[in-house]
């Protein structure tokens, strides 16, 4: 299993519950959502437990955080987004821990499975539906009638804004679980030839000096996608929502 590039994507019972036949089995990815949940959590706890006027670098790196989405909230959808503050910054750090915790040898990358992926953006487009019919009655529509649309072309602009409204947890789900997923494989597959070919003597620990380079590289390049895909993940969050609060594109 030492080289096989899936097998660090297997789901693993650890404590096996069924109830009336069907699964609710604890599994090794369950465990370790609820370990990224408790390390965001845990994290920002202890960063503003002793908050001070002047931050030590936790708090500072809490403060970031907060300002990072804060910002990126209103720029997307205004003061009015602010309400959403405590989804989307929820969000962020969950997606960017979960993807960080991935990147350590053994460990279980959460977001490289599709149904989390899929979980947390039908969680984003339920939000925008749910708050947009709540906010605004079937005002919320206007959102497949773009304003200045001729008579005419109304019906297949409303087809077309409609399979662009249902096709954005799609791409939103499938985005961050195909990275994630291509990455690892990836750093798998360069892991593997490096132990591959050291075990064929000199010549072969000569030959696997450039597959390490390779894996030391994506590694570096993997961080930077940990970081990349929580703030894509986090920006199409704040662009949804704001069509949740301004429908019209006001």
């Amino acid at each position: 299993m030492a080289n096989d590039p899936i097998h660090q994507f297997h789901i693993n019972r650890i404590v096996p519950i069924e109830i009336g036949g069907l699964d609710f089995s604890f599994t090794n990815s369950a465990a370790f959502m609820v370990a990224t949940a408790a390390l965001a959590g845990g994290f920002l706890y202890l960063a503003t437990a002793k908050r001070a006027v002047v931050p030590s670098r936790s708090q500072s790196v809490a403060e970031m955080a907060y300002d990072f989405i804060r910002n990126m909230l209103t720029d997307a959808a205004g003061k009015g987004g602010m309400r959403f503050f405590p989804l989307v910054f929820s969000l962020f750090l969950f997606v960017l821990t979960a993807n960080l915790i991935g990147m350590f040898p053994y460990f279980f990358t959460v977001t490289s499975q599709l149904i989390v992926t899929v979980a947390l953006a039908l969680l984003v487009i339920g939000t925008v539906v749910v708050y947009g019919f709540m906010a605004h009655g079937l005002g919320f529509l206007k959102l497949f009638v773009p304003s200045g649309v001729p008579g005419l072309l109304v019906p297949l602009i409303v087809l077309i804004e409609v399979i662009s409204f249902l096709s954005r947890p799609i791409s939103l789900s499938i985005r961050l679980f195909a990275n994630m997923l291509a990455g690892h494989i990836t750093l798998k597959v360069f892991a593997g030839f490096v132990t591959s070919m050291s075990a064929l003597g000199a010549v072969g620990v000569a030959g696997a000096l450039l597959p390490l380079l390779m894996v030391v590289a994506i590694t570096a390049l993997e961080f930077l996608v940990a970081f990349l895909q929580a703030y894509v993940f986090a920006v199409l969050t704040c662009m949804y929502l704001n069509d949740a609060v301004h429908p019209g594109g006001h």
